[in-house]
């Protein structure tokens, strides 16, 4: 068995970032340190990583082992696949007409007390058939796989009824079967009140607690439930029971907080245990140190506080030297952040949130693998964990943010495989 032939060898790394070290988020100074190795390789056998280190080292481990293909990565960047673990990515129709009500000034909650955002989208997604929801977010993931994601979380809640919350789960679930892209699906029912139960929050919150969560769990669509806890959508109390009963039906759980206003959603994050706590451009100490206290990440959002041209952003800075792990993500929806592009993400996390390239890369790395409960198989190149890797047009990690508005994206291997090759999709 040993001697089973090597799958892949990619050689003549000129910077390998492997992402090796403590098996839990990285916090603080941790978040800096990313294991590179220059002049580096990484042999592939299986769909996982058999040995990476230097390429001296590598060849030695393999000696006397036959290799069937060999990828030169002509002394290029090479990183862990990216993740994005915050998107809504099965969803209809678009809402480019409502860019004119921005630029006017009208505020995110205004347009969809007026029926727009959210619940736009929604009448949108429940008149789409199954197979043009499935071939608008395979469309998305193509691009998000040729910006170098290799793995994907994926929020229903654009059907907001039971009938249209499974026909957007069960097309994530298709993908994640079809697309070299894994999938990670949330049910998110309670991503707003739906129109026809306008004023009747509460009775909404019975049916997702009493008829959604117990069907999606059957039918085994959703690892984890996530809840819009804010002003004008959910409280702090129908978060509670949502996530409460979602917990008791054997969900992970996660939490849309503070996103517009400090709602208190970060200390429910920590008192629930929530895996992951997303937006907080809002979130007040007291709530990041409760989810510090809890090992809550926090999934911050840069693309969507630009997109809504917002004055502040996620205080990622503050999180990081107070010991909060931080995650970074696209929220890619046809509203708020219509971008697939996590290297967009990556300049918006630099510039706007004070990060370094290296915190970046952290946070799309191992820490967002986290946030999805994949770290044990994803994340970072190490011995063992499945075979995700990006080869970049670039030599060094600061290229990619610095050069913005462009892909940096070589070749990507998935599982072992080569999927895209000279920013292509191989068609495999």
């Amino acid at each position: 068995m040993e001697n089973k032939a090597i799958d892949l060898l990619v050689h003549h790394i000129g910077v390998l970032v492997t992402m090796r070290g403590k098996d839990e988020p990285r916090t603080g100074r941790d978040m800096a340190e990313v294991g590179v190795v220059e002049h580096g390789a990484v042999a592939i056998r299986d769909g996982k990583i058999f040995a990476v280190g230097q390429e001296e080292e590598v060849r030695a481990q393999i000696a006397g082992i036959a290799v069937k293909q060999e990828l030169d990565a002509q002394g290029r960047l090479v990183t862990p696949g990216l993740i994005d673990p915050h998107t809504h990515l099965v969803h209809g129709g678009s809402r480019e007409h409502e860019l004119s009500l921005k630029l006017k000034g009208v505020p995110y909650l205004e347009i969809l007390a007026q029926g727009g955002g959210i619940l736009s989208t929604v009448r949108a997604t429940r008149t789409a058939s199954e197979e043009a929801l499935y071939e608008k977010a395979k469309k998305s993931l193509d691009q998000m796989l040729l910006y170098g994601a290799t793995t994907v979380e994926a929020k229903s809640g654009y059907g907001l009824r039971l009938v249209d919350e499974l026909k957007q789960l069960r097309v994530a679930k298709r993908l994640d079967e079809n697309h070299p892209v894994d999938v990670v699906s949330t049910f998110m029912g309670a991503h707003a009140v739906p129109e026809e139960y306008k004023g009747r929050s509460t009775e909404y919150v019975d049916l997702v607690i009493h008829e959604m969560l117990p069907e999606v769990k059957r039918q085994g669509l959703a690892e984890f439930c996530d809840v819009f806890c804010e002003h004008g959508v959910f409280s702090v109390e129908e978060s509670r029971r949502i996530l409460s009963a979602a917990k008791a039906n054997g969900f992970g759980l996660k939490i849309h907080a503070d996103e517009i206003e400090p709602m208190g959603g970060a200390q429910l994050a920590g008192e629930l245990g929530c895996i992951s706590a997303e937006h907080l451009l809002a979130a007040t100490d007291e709530g990041l140190e409760a989810m510090r206290e809890a090992g809550v990440i926090a999934v911050c959002l840069p693309a969507t506080s630009f997109n809504l041209r917002l004055t502040s952003h996620a205080r990622a800075r503050a999180m990081i030297d107070m010991g909060v792990p931080v995650a970074l993500s696209t929220d890619y929806n046809p509203g708020s952040s219509p971008t697939e592009s996590l290297q967009l993400v990556m300049t918006l996390g630099c510039l706007n949130l004070g990060m370094t390239p290296q915190e970046v890369l952290t946070a799309m790395t191992i820490n967002a693998a986290h946030a999805i409960g994949r770290a044990d198989t994803i994340g970072s190149l190490e011995v063992g964990k499945q075979a995700d890797l990006v080869i970049y047009d670039a030599h060094n990690l600061a290229y990619l943010p610095y050069h913005f508005g462009v892909n940096h994206v070589d070749t990507v291997v998935k599982n072992g495989k080569v999927v895209v090759t000279g920013g292509q999709l191989t068609g495999d």
